[in-house]
C-alpha cells in the first residue's frame, strides 16, 4: 500500500470532514474502511491500469461500446468504465446508421462496417424503421460477458453526471453506481457541485456498494474555479490530465492549469478549511475512435490493488494507493512517514526530471484579483503568490528519495520525461506521471 500509516491518516482526515458535514452514516462507512486500511499490505497487491472517463454512441462519442471496450481490453488496460452522459447502458436504445456515420470524420470503412467485421452480423442487430436501417446499441449487461476475465479485465458501470449552473457545465464522472443518477440543480456552481456528490454518497449508502466520483475538467469553459472546488469538501478527486483538447490544460494569463488548480485547491484545504488535500485522476475523455482528435490513450490511472474487482480499485484509490500517469510507469512507489521513494521506469534514451510540489506551512497568503475580459461566468480571477504549489526539490534520474526538511501542508510529486507524447492534447507534451500528496498537514 502506498503507506498505511498515510493512508490512516488521510481516512481520519475523511471521515472528521464527513462527520463535520452531519453525514454520520457515511462516516461510520468510513471508519470501517478506516480500519481496513491499517492492516498490512498484501504481497499479492498488484498495479492495475485504468481508465475512468469514456464516451460511446450512447451518447456522444463515434463508436459502438464493445468497439471502444476492445480498443482497451486489447492494449494492456485492466479495467475501464464508459462514462456517457447522464445515462448508463441499460435501455433499449436503436441508433440509425445515418445518425451514427454522420459522427465520423475518417474516411474507410464505416463504423457499422467495422464493427459487423469485428464481432460478426450474427451479433450486430438492425432492424428497418421508416425507411432507415437502425442498429441497436447493445447493453452493458449484455457485451460484458464477451470482455470480463477475472484478474485480467474488469468493466465498471459509470456515468458521467453532466450538470449545469448558468452557463457553466459541471460534470461529475461516478464509478460504480448501481442505477442511473440524474443531474441534480443547486443555487451557485459550488452548491450544483456539492448536489450533486451528495446524491452520490446517498445512493452508495442505499446501495450498499462502494463509488469513486471525480469532478472533471474544470477549465473546460473555464467553468469552476479553485476557490469553489476547495469549499466542496465532498470532491475528494479531480481530473488533473484529461485528454481532450479542449479542456484548457495549460491555463493561460489570468487563470490556473491544471497544476496551478491543485496546489490552490490542496493549499486552501489544508490551511484554511483543515481538511485533507483532494487527489487526481488521468483520464482519456475519449470521444473519437477513428483517427479524429478526441482519441484514446493519453491518460489513465495505475492503482495497486488486491484485487480487479470494482470494491477493491475504489478502496484503493479512496486509501491514494494510485498514481495519475500519461505515459510514464513506476516500478516501485512507497511513503513512509513523510519520505518518498519511488522508482521509475526507465526508457532508453528517456530522461526523466521529478518536481517535489507543494506548499509551506507559514506560506504567502496574499493574493490579487484580476480581471478576466470575455469571461461572463467568472469576470475576475484570484492569483496567489509563488509560495502556493512551491518547488521544494528538482530530481533528476530515475530514482526518487525525499524528505522535506521544512514544515509543509502537503507535497506531491510530478514527473515529466523527455519523451514526447505519441498523441498529444497541447504544444510540446511529453509524458509523465503524477503522484497523490502525502506528508500533509492533519486536519483538526
Amino acid at each position: 500500500m502506498i503507506v498505511t500509516t498515510e493512508a490512516f491518516a488521510l481516512s481520519s482526515c475523511y471521515l472528521r470532514s464527513l462527520m463535520k458535514l452531519s453525514l454520520l452514516p457515511l462516516a461510520l462507512l468510513a471508519l470501517l474502511a478506516l480500519l481496513a486500511l491499517t492492516l498490512p499490505a498484501s504481497a499479492a497487491d498488484q498495479w492495475f491500469k485504468g481508465n475512468t472517463h469514456t464516451h460511446t454512441l450512447w451518447s456522444d462519442g463515434n463508436d459502438f461500446p464493445e468497439m471502444v471496450t476492445d480498443w482497451y481490453a486489447t492494449r494492456g488496460y485492466q479495467f475501464l468504465a464508459l462514462t456517457d452522459h447522464n445515462i448508463i447502458h441499460a435501455n433499449e436504445v436503436w441508433m440509425s446508421t445515418q445518425a451514427i456515420e454522420k459522427r465520423r470524420k475518417a474516411l474507410g470503412k464505416t463504423t457499422v462496417e467495422k464493427y459487423t467485421a469485428r464481432f460478426g452480423k450474427d451479433w450486430v442487430q438492425t432492424r428497418e424503421l421508416d425507411g432507415n436501417t437502425e442498429v441497436r446499441l447493445r447493453k452493458l449487461e449484455e457485451y460484458r460477458p464477451l470482455f470480463e476475465k477475472p484478474g485480467q479485465f474488469l468493466l465498471i458501470q459509470a456515468e458521467e453526471i453532466s450538470a449545469k449552473f448558468d452557463k457553466a457545465p459541471i460534470h461529475i464522472n461516478v464509478l460504480n453506481n448501481q442505477t442511473l443518477l440524474k443531474p441534480a440543480t443547486g443555487t451557485s456552481i459550488a452548491d450544483t457541485l456539492r448536489a450533486n456528490l451528495l446524491a452520490i454518497l446517498a445512493h452508495e449508502k442505499s446501495s450498499g456498494q462502494p463509488m469513486l466520483a471525480h469532478l472533471n475538467h474544470p477549465n473546460f469553459q473555464w467553468a469552476i474555479t479553485p476557490e469553489e472546488i476547495a469549499e466542496v469538501l465532498e470532491d475528494q478527486f479531480f481530473e488533473i490530465y484529461n485528454g481532450h483538447p479542449m479542456i484548457n490544460y495549460e491555463g493561460d494569463e489570468h487563470r490556473a492549469g491544471n497544476e496551478k488548480i491543485w496546489d490552490i485547491v490542496n493549499t486552501l484545504r489544508t490551511a484554511t478549511l483543515k481538511a485533507p488535500p483532494m487527489l487526481a485522476v488521468a483520464t482519456d475523455d475519449s470521444h473519437h475512435y477513428h483517427g479524429e482528435e478526441s482519441s484514446p490513450g493519453r491518460g489513465w490511472v495505475m492503482v495497486r490493488s488486491p484485487a480487479l474487482d470494482a470494491a477493491s480499485i475504489i478502496k484503493s484509490m479512496r486509501a491514494g494507493d494510485f498514481y495519475a500517469s500519461s505515459g510514464v510507469t513506476l516500478d516501485e512507489l512507497q511513503v513512509s512517514g513523510k519520505t518518498l521513494r519511488a522508482r521509475i521506469h526507465a526508457e532508453p534514451g528517456v530522461t526523466y526530471t521529478t518536481r517535489i510540489v507543494g506548499t509551506p506551512v507559514g506560506y504567502d497568503a496574499k493574493t490579487a484579483t484580476v480581471a478576466v475580459e470575455g469571461d461572463k461566468v467568472h469576470p475576475t480571477r484570484t492569483t496567489y503568490s509563488s509560495d502556493v504549489g512551491k518547488t521544494f526539490a528538482t530530481i533528476e534520474g530515475t530514482e526518487v528519495n525525499y524528505t522535506p526538511t521544512e514544515d509543509v501542508l502537503y507535497l506531491r510529486a510530478v514527473i515529466t520525461s523527455s519523451k514526447p507524447h505519441p498523441n498529444p492534447t497541447y504544444a510540446k507534451q511529453t509524458e509523465m506521471a503524477w503522484i497523490q500528496p502525502w506528508a500533509f498537514a492533519n486536519s483538526r
